[in-house]
């Protein structure tokens, strides 16, 4: 953007220009990518309500977990077994955790009488020893169950252990008894509460709807919107079995998904319920299998303490709360229309991705004469041409340089120039395309003559044959005219260039460089073109027209007036021009870079 030199630029507006091209492949190409992306942003507008502002959730959640269950156990009583019955309720099997969970005891085991005192470690292969020196006093282990007293004691016949103090009788190591004690836990229900609240829409619901019958199960399809659920039902849902669950325990994740529509004339806001299952399915091969811990029933009998230590098997039940209430809002709508015209463009991408592809890779329709399998690439070349204008750094030290004899145009670096122009390879610049509009504005003494019946038309050709060389004519002059350069040796090189690159004749013998470049009445019709009320007077008339047709010259040879700037006249050219021309003071300053 141009600097504000006053406030005449900041009230300004800038637009692009267009080139609009005529092709039914690519008008084709452009209203199918228009009519996909006008579908994807409709689609998208309407089904993820891209015109309304989202909020999330927030929810708080209670449960009540109902159901009964009968576990039978062996205990031994005076040396018999006996098998006792006891019923649990809700206060036995389930546990109070924090957040939005929920515990329900599966399987369990006891150890009954514990009491604070000395005896032996269960025998493990850490616990295990032989005398008292296997054992340390005061050494604690995490995975023991007391604090060694350094004696080794006997535990169970000849296996003897480490004693500790600790709750006697230590824990037994055991597996968890199978099948699970409260197996029918299955059949247990529970009721969840959910209240939801959307602030920012100022709305506020639940999932128990008005007028619930208290006595439904949720069943997917049947009754989807129940919010009492059988713990058997929820594990079906995942394709688990409760039974096999419920012998080391597992955790289970409840999920419920509000996707609330507040708009007022298409109110919707119901939860859907599902379920996944969230600790490792594979318990039997896992280190830890399951979900368990322990916890104590401390009571006295006889004045001493004892407890009843449970390790508890079982499901913890996660719900997870999540969703988004939207409702209708016009910044929304006018955001994502504007975020989504951007999309329109890709047609632009492609269709450009093609043109320049194709322009650049296949063959030049002006450089090598197209095939018929080339036909699209001259194509998508003329709207290249039309489409984009190629411009190179304007570096002082960029030269180019033309030959009459090629078809294209060198350039080179003078900061790489070790010798002159004329041996320099550079690099190949096609040529750009002739403007012939400008040819209206020469003299009428410049169009053909009158055609004349029978009378053959001639057409003069620049001969091949080269003019003898003069004696002071340079060794690296291929048309015989070019002569030594007047500048110091560091600046020589530039004008060292003859106007072909093989031997032949000159371009300046030429009749179009005596019309375009030499003809004192072209030049001074360019120059009054151009201003007017120019004044050529005899002081400033050859500096004028020699200028004049130094700048006629480089638009010929090199067709652009951006190559013109940076143009070098061959040496032939140059001093034929002088000649025509010439300086008062007979010292001329060579070639003065524009920037």
């Amino acid at each position: 953007m141009p600097a504000w030199c006053s406030w005449n630029d900041v009230f300004q507006y800038e637009t692009n220009k267009v080139t609009r091209i005529q092709s039914m492949n690519y008008g084709t190409i452009k209203w199918f990518f228009h009519v996909l992306v006008f579908s994807y942003v409709s689609f998208a507008l309407v089904s993820d309500k891209r015109y309304q502002r989202k909020e999330s959730v927030i929810s708080s959640v209670h449960t009540k977990v109902k159901g009964i269950a009968e576990v039978t156990q062996e205990i031994v009583e005076n040396g018999l077994k006996k098998v006792v019955p006891s019923v649990l309720d809700t206060a036995d099997y389930t546990f109070p955790l924090q957040g939005n969970s929920f515990f329900v005891m599966t399987n369990f085991l006891k150890t009954e009488g514990q009491e604070q005192g000395l005896c032996p470690e269960y025998p493990t292969r850490r616990t295990l020893c032989s005398s008292n020196q296997g054992c340390k006093k005061g050494w604690m282990d995490p995975q023991s169950k007391g604090i060694q007293t350094g004696r080794c004691v006997e535990y169970k016949g000849k296996q003897k252990t480490c004693e500790v103090s600790a709750w006697c009788p230590i824990e037994a190591v055991e597996e968890a008894p199978q099948p699970a004690l409260l197996r029918s836990a299955e059949n247990f229900t529970v009721l969840i509460k959910n209240n939801i609240d959307f602030p920012g829409h100022n709305y506020t619901t639940r999932n128990i709807l008005p007028g619930l019958n208290i006595t439904c199960t949720f069943h997917k399809t049947q009754n989807p919107l129940c919010p009492i659920f059988r713990l058997g039902d929820i594990f079906r849902e995942t394709g688990d079995n409760f039974s096999d669950v419920a012998i080391q325990g597992g955790i289970m994740g409840i999920e419920i998904y509000w996707d609330c529509n507040l708009d007022r004339w298409f109110h919707h806001c119901r939860p859907k319920y599902s379920f996944r299952r969230l600790d490792d399915k594979t318990a039997k091969e896992s280190s830890y299998p399951g979900y368990n811990f322990r916890y104590a029933k401390y009571y006295k009998e006889n004045n001493v303490e004892k407890r009843t230590l449970i390790k508890v098997f079982g499901i913890r039940f996660d719900i997870l709360v999540f969703g988004t209430g939207g409702k209708f809002d016009i910044i929304q709508l006018i955001v994502y229309i504007g975020s989504t015209l951007s999309y329109f463009g890709l047609a632009t991408v492609f269709i450009d991705f093609l043109i320049n592809t194709y322009s650049n890779n296949c063959c030049r329709s002006h450089v090598y004469p197209c095939c018929k399998c080339c036909e699209p690439c001259a194509v998508n070349e003329y709207y290249y041409r039309k489409k984009c204008e190629s411009i190179m750094e304007p570096k002082p030290t960029l030269k180019y340089v033309s030959f009459v004899d090629e078809p294209h145009i060198r350039m080179v670096d003078q900061r790489l120039l070790g010798r002159s122009l004329q041996d320099v390879k550079g690099e190949e610049v096609p040529r750009p395309p002739m403007d012939f509009t400008d040819l209206s504005r020469l003299p009428l003494s410049l169009h053909d003559p009158p055609f004349i019946p029978g009378q053959p038309e001639a057409i003069q050709l620049l001969s091949e044959e080269a003019a003898p060389k003069s004696s002071d004519c340079p060794d690296w002059c291929q048309c015989g005219n070019c002569l030594p350069s007047q500048l110091p040796d560091s600046h020589k090189c530039l004008e060292e260039l003859c106007c072909r690159k093989k031997l032949g004749a000159c371009i300046t013998t030429s009749e179009l460089f005596q019309k375009l470049v030499l003809s004192r009445g072209v030049l001074q019709f360019l120059l009054h073109y151009q201003e007017p009320l120019l004044v050529l007077d005899a002081d400033s008339a050859n500096s004028q027209l020699r200028h004049c047709a130094y700048r006629c010259y480089t638009i010929w040879r090199f067709g652009s007036q951006d190559l013109a700037d940076f143009a070098i006249l061959p040496s032939c050219c140059r001093w034929k021009i002088r000649r025509e021309f010439p300086k008062s003071e007979g010292q001329y300053s060579g070639f003065q870079s524009p920037y």
